[in-house]
C-alpha cells in the first residue's frame, strides 16, 4: 500500500479531514514558509490528530534548524516523525531522536548519484530506519513548489530504496506516478490546495486516487 502524506496543514479542520480520508502522515511546516505554523499551533494540531484515534502520524518539517532545537520542538509538540528538508547532513539525521524523513532535492543528479548517496546513508544509519523524500530542486524553495522532476530517475531509485515522492503531484497525476514508479509513499501540498488554501475535496480525491492506483498494481 502506498503511504500518503498531506503536507503544509495549518489547522485542525484540514488535519482531521485528512485523517478521516485515510491519510498516513500529516505534515506540519515548522520552517519559514507561507505554510508555516508555530510550535504552539503544531502542538494543538498534533493533539487533535492523536485524539481522533486513527493511525495517522504527525510529521514536523524543518529546514536547517539546529538539531537540539528540532528535538526540543518535537518533544513539545509530540511529533511522531521529523522531516529534514534543508541541507542537513546524514550525520544530523542520526542525532534526531524521532524517526526521520530526509528530503533530497532532485536537479541534475543521475539515478546512480542518488543511489550512491542513499547507499552511504544506509551504512551510516545502519542502526535506524529512515525514509527518503525525493522532491524537485527549485532555487530558494524547500518543498511545496508544485514542480515535478524526472520520474524515470524516481523509478530507478525506488527499485532499491524506500522513497517518498513529492513535487507537482495532484489527484489527476498521482495514479500515473504510482503505476510508473511504485514508490513507498507520495507527498502532496500545493496539489491539494485552492488559492493557496488546503481544499478538503482535493485531499479526499488525492487519497482516493492513490488507493485506486494501489488496487490496479
Amino acid at each position: 500500500m502506498t503511504r500518503v502524506k498531506i503536507c503544509g496543514i495549518r489547522d485542525e479542520t484540514h488535519a482531521l479531514a485528512a485523517v478521516e480520508a485515510g491519510v498516513d502522515f500529516v505534515g506540519l511546516v515548522l520552517a519559514p514558509s507561507k505554510r508555516q505554523v508555530s510550535p504552539a499551533q503544531a502542538r494543538d494540531i498534533a493533539s487533535a490528530v492523536k485524539k481522533s484515534g486513527g493511525a495517522t502520524k504527525v510529521v514536523g518539517v524543518f529546514v536547517d534548524a539546529p538539531v537540539f532545537q528540532i528535538n526540543e520542538i518535537a518533544d513539545f509538540c509530540a511529533l511522531d516523525v521529523i522531516q529534514l528538508s534543508g541541507n542537513e547532513s546524514w550525520e544530523d539525521c542520526d542525532k534526531i531522536l524521532n524517526p526521520v524523513i530526509k528530503a533530497i532535492r532532485i536537479g541534475q543528479q543521475s539515478p546512480k548519484d542518488v543511489c550512491a548517496e542513499l547507499s552511504a546513508a544506509t551504512r551510516l544509519l545502519a542502526r535506524r530506519r529512515f525514509i527518503t523524500l525525493l522532491d524537485s530542486e527549485v532555487e530558494g524553495r524547500y518543498g511545496g513548489t508544485g514542480e515535478s522532476f524526472n520520474w524515470n530517475l524516481a523509478r530507478e531509485v525506488a527499485r532499491k530504496f524506500s522513497v517518498m515522492i513529492a513535487g507537482g503531484l495532484d489527484p489527476q497525476n498521482v495514479g500515473i506516478l504510482i503505476k510508473r514508479v511504485s514508490p513507498w509513499g507520495v507527498d502532496v501540498s500545493s496539489g491539494v490546495e485552492t488559492a493557496g488554501v488546503k481544499d478538503i475535496a482535493k485531499i479526499r480525491a488525492f487519497i482516493e486516487a492513490v488507493r485506486k492506483a494501489d488496487e490496479k498494481r
